[in-house]
């Protein structure tokens, strides 16, 4: 899975599954054993969990890189 940014111990990371539908753009949020689903427009959780920190860091640099994000 290609990972688009680390910071704080946050990995991001998104990707295509050929063949498998996707409802809505996202991408993945990863902090040591926890793991979240984020909706890109707009960013909000749709799945998992992080800690209450590290989830206001992957939206606010979701925020920041949302015209990224919904290109790729």
């Amino acid at each position: 899975m290609p990972e688009l940014s680390r910071f704080f111990g946050i990995i991001i990371r998104m990707y295509v599954e050929p063949g498998v539908p996707h409802h809505r753009p996202h991408f993945h949020a990863y902090y040591q054993n926890h793991a979240a689903v984020y909706g890109i427009d707009p960013i909000e959780m749709i799945n998992g969990t992080l800690p209450r920190k590290q989830q206001r860091f992957a939206e606010a640099w979701a925020e920041l890189h949302r015209g990224e994000l919904l290109e790729n």
